[in-house]
Formats: C-alpha cells, structure tokens, sequence
C-alpha cells in the first residue's frame, strides 16, 4: 500500500499533480483588484521599492521588513523589462503588468516551496509522507491565498524549507553538505522575513543529536560542520542583505522599530483581545485546516513516544514560535507561514500512521483485500486534504471576479461628474481617484473627482469642529478624526458624496466604547444620507462578515463571492448639496 514507502513509479506522477494543482491554485485569480493594489503592504513596500531602486542606490532605506524579495523582483524586473528606462517606464503606464510578474513569482516560490517540502518529508519519513505534507501545503489557505499577493510570506517559504531540506540531511546523514545547505537556506530565510529564523531550531537540534551520536573524530568533524552552517547562514543573510551591515545604523532603528509594533499591544483599532496563543491556534483551524492541524498535533505525539529523535527536531519549534508570536500584542494569521511546512510534515506522518494502524501492518493486516487498504488511505488523505481545497477554490473564484472597489469607481465614472467634491474613506489607494488615460502615469494624473482630505483632523476631543485643523494621522487613527459634525462640514463645502467602506467602519462598530464619536457618525451618516449606490461582496442571501484582521481582507468565510470591502455611496443633502 501506499505509505511511507511508496514507490518513485507512484510518488513522482502524484507529486506533479501536486505541484500543477497547488501552481494552479496559486495562479487563480493572480489579477484581483488590478491596476490597483488594494493591500496596503503590497502597495507600499516590495514592488514600489524595487523599482525605486532603479532611480537610486540598492540600498532600501527600509528594513522593517527584510529586503531580500525585494531584490529578486529589482534583478527580474530588470531581466524582463529591458534594464531600468523599461522598468519605470512600465510601471508608470502598466502598473498592473508589474504586479502581476511579481504576483506570479511569489506564486513560483510558493510551489518550489511545495516541491522541497516533499523532498524533506521523503528524506525523513519516507516518499509517501513527503508527497501528502506537500498536498497539504499546496492547498491549505494561507499559503495559497497570500500567494496572490506580492508581499514576503510565501516566498520566505522556498528557503526556509530548503533549509528544513538540509536540516533532515544533517539529522539522517550528516554530511557536510547537509549542514551547508541548511545554512544557506537559513540565512535566505531570514533575509527575506526575520521570523523565519524559527528554522534555526530544528537545525540546533538535529545538529545536537548529530554531535551525540558521533564519536572522536566524526564528532570534531560536526561541530566545525556546525560552524560552517553558521557561517554560511550569516554570508547568505548579509549577501541577501547587504545593507543590514553598510548601514547598520538604519537596519538596527527599523529592526528596533518593527518589534516595537508587534508588541504593541491593541495597536490597531479593531483588532482581537483574546491573547495571541488563542488567535493563532484559531488561526490553524482554517489557515491549515482542522484536519491536518489536529494531524499534526496526533504525529507530535506519536513522535515522541516513537522517534525522540526526530521529534527533537519537528516538535519544539513550532511550539516556541506560537509561545514566541503568541505574547506579541499584534497577531495575524499570516504570521503562521513559517510553522506551517513542519505542522504539514507533523500532520502528514500522522495520517498515513493511522491508515496503517486501522489497516494493520503487512504482516497481520486486518483489511486482507488491498482495494479497502487503498480505500482507507484514500478517504484519510481526502479528509485532511478536504477543507483546505474547498477553501482555496473558493478563494480563487472570488479572486477572479471584481474587486467591489473597481465596480464602485466604474459606477462613479458614469453618475458623478469630474471635478465633484467626495469624501472617499481610505479603503483604496491615491491612484483610485485620479483620471486614468492611455499612454499616461495614472500616479501623475489629475484627480478625477475632489477628494476630501479623510487624515487631516477636523474634530476636538468633544467632538466639535476645529476651526485651524493642522494635524494629520495614518490609516490606523482614521476612524478617530469622525463626528457628526463632520457632515455639516460636509454639506456646507460641497462634499455631498460619502464613500463609506465595511473594513474601517468595521473596526469601529468592532470597538465602539474606543470611538464613540466615529459610531455617532456612521449612524448620522445612515440616517441622513441618501444611499445611491452599493456594492457587496457577498454573494446574494448570505450574511455579512463580522469585522477582522484577517477574514475581512483574505476573504476566507464562503460567504464572500469577490474581493473588496462593502461599499455604499452616500448623497447628502442641505447646504451646497441642495435639497
């Protein structure tokens, strides 16, 4: 049967099923939301950075993420687009074309990571469980869906598995190439996001057991073998990173900077209070999904009784990383991805255990007619395989319809004329609206429509209006500068036109006793402005989706039929705005 000793003859023709399927996944909708890119993180930090950098010297200036997916997208930028003229050239006409080579390539790496996920279950487990925890990878949410986006998280994945690949060399083999190769893999990891150093830990580990077991020379040969992974992991994150050390005053106040706001307790408006330990196990739940989450719990178990060894080395890393992540004050679901390949390896050993602990061993089996031991594996591997599946398919579906934000601009092209003062809650970027004309930047272009200035602060503490509003706030004190007396502002300016997105008032009505005032005004907002336009994306009967971090944006619950928030359209009336 088909376990951990399947044959090449089976595990190669189901492993490129795998990677075509989890490929296609990844690829499905690649698209959404374009020309605009309606996540904030994308927006603002790989792709505009690395065509930045054509204008400039390669150093970031920024290093609260680390720019190592920064530069591969800079040297393939310029690969594809002819140098640096190309490069800025299409970006400012045909944003959406750089996006979407960037989008794509953070899919690429997505599956190479799939693709070394299966190579190290093999070298540890066996080629069976390599190619279920590669299945798992390759269909569960988080992975997939972030894998249509041009951010770090999935690309972190390709080298901190390879990492993983040779850390299962060094426990099995020990071979110096085995240290090397998790070294590299280290330093790439964590050049491209700091947190996937967790794969530090299982290298310690099978490092540890490696030098236990050896004995006199072979053992002297380990540790400078340890020593040559540290000094690899350190050249490939500086390579990666080359500015962490020629301006390592910069790289150190962003560093400091970036672990101030993950500790920063309810840091944004809106966010859960439940502890992070909580929210992230919840975060498996439908991340990874139920199945293989309880899986890998089941293999963590049944490794420690069985393979302390082994479970040395897959075990206690992805427990310190929840106790590490779960006491910061921010926590998303995201966050996760560096766990996941080991809770996948965890997951997938425990599942074909079972089926051959129902079925019994080869010698006493209890299921005698092989078609029920296929059955059996078969109906576990669909089970764990079950969710993560139904989830991303739906996911790709809603990925590829439009975004509620291009529909809502598309209605206001045609009703509301150019030059129309609106209020336009920050749900979309600048470029939203300004005019868009062949040939043209639209970053450069006129705005088509007036925009109110939504982070000046109009509002005092009471909620009157200030008379020299001077102060401006980012996004996350957005909802904090609205009262009611904003509408009569509105209405005596010429503002008669309110975009109003779920995902900020969300993060109200999810906090109210934090931003009274900002409640007071949505429901002023309801009561006297006329509704003129809507755009759900719900599909149709099913019920709104409570505001949250991760749901609201990854767009995970079925109830979602296309991206984007809920927008409604508001005309007010009185004052400039008539009757």
């Amino acid at each position: 049967m088909p376990t951990a000793e399947a044959p090449r003859r089976l595990a190669w023709p189901l492993l490129a099923a795998v990677l075509a399927g989890g490929l296609g996944l990844r690829l499905w909708g690649i698209r959404h939301g374009l020309p605009y890119s309606y996540n904030t993180d994308e927006a603002d930090h790989f792709v505009p950075r690395a065509v930045s950098m054509f204008g400039s010297s390669l150093n970031p200036h920024y290093f609260e993420n680390p720019p190592a997916f920064t530069y591969l997208l800079h040297w393939l930028f310029a690969i594809a687009y002819g140098g640096a003229s190309g490069v800025r050239r299409t970006f400012a006409l045909h944003p959406a074309e750089v996006y979407t080579f960037a989008r794509v390539t953070a899919g690429v790496l997505g599956t190479l990571a799939v693709w070394l996920l299966y190579a190290t279950g093999a070298r540890l487990f066996g080629r069976g469980v390599g190619v279920l925890a590669a299945a798992i990878e390759a269909v569960a949410f988080l992975p997939v869906f972030y894998s249509h986006l041009a951010l770090n998280d999935v690309p972190t994945l390709a080298p901190l598995t390879l990492s993983l690949l040779g850390t299962a060399g060094v426990l099995v083999k020990g071979r110096t190439r085995d240290y090397a190769l998790a070294g590299v893999g280290l330093g790439l990891a964590c050049a491209t996001k700091y947190t996937a150093g967790i794969a530090l830990a299982p290298l310690l580990a099978a490092a540890a057991v490696r030098v236990r077991d050896e004995r006199g020379a072979r053992r002297t040969d380990a540790l400078l073998a340890i020593a040559l992974a540290g000094a690899l992991a350190v050249a490939a994150f500086v390579i990666a990173n080359p500015y962490s050390v020629l301006d390592y005053s910069a790289f150190h106040r962003d560093l400091v900077h970036q672990s101030t706001l993950s500790a920063e307790a309810q840091g944004k408006l809106g966010a859960p209070s439940h502890g992070g330990i909580v929210y992230y196990l919840w975060s498996l739940t439908w991340g990874l999904g139920w199945a293989p989450s309880l899986a890998a719990l089941g293999g963590a178990l049944v490794l420690l009784r069985r393979n302390v060894r082994l479970a040395l080395v897959l075990v206690p890393a992805p427990l310190a990383f929840l106790a590490l992540m779960g006491t910061e004050g921010r926590y998303f679901g995201r966050w996760l991805m560096p766990i996941l390949p080991l809770l996948c390896l965890l997951a997938a050993f425990f599942v074909l255990e079972l089926a051959t602990a129902i079925a019994g061993p080869r010698e006493r089996p209890r299921l005698r007619a092989p078609a029920a031991r296929a059955l059996l594996v078969a109906l576990l591997i669909a089970a764990t395989l079950a969710q993560g599946t139904l989830y991303s398919v739906h996911s790709g579906l809603a990925l590829s319809r439009a975004d509620t934000r291009n529909l809502t601009r598309a209605w206001m092209v045609a009703h509301v004329p150019a030059g129309t003062p609106i209020v336009a809650e920050p749900v979309s970027p600048d470029e939203w609206a300004r005019e868009t004309r062949p040939g043209t930047s639209t970053a450069a272009n006129a705005y088509r429509w007036a925009k109110y200035r939504s982070f000046l602060v109009r509002i005092a503490p009471d909620g009157a209006l200030l008379a020299n509003p001077r102060t401006e706030v980012t996004i996350e004190d957005y909802e904090r500068t609205l009262a009611p007396a904003l509408l009569s502002y509105y209405t005596a300016h010429g503002y008669c036109f309110v975009l109003s997105g779920s995902t900020q008032s969300g993060r109200a009505f999810a906090d109210p006793r934090a931003v009274p005032l900002a409640i007071a005004y949505y429901r002023s907002l309801a009561r006297e402005g006329e509704v003129v336009y809507r755009a759900s994306p719900y599909a149709r009967g099913a019920k709104p989706v409570a505001f949250n971090f991760d749901w609201s944006f990854d767009y995970y619950p079925l109830a979602y039929e296309r991206p984007g928030p809920a927008i409604t359209v508001y005309r007010l009336h009185g004052g400039r705005c008539g009757r």
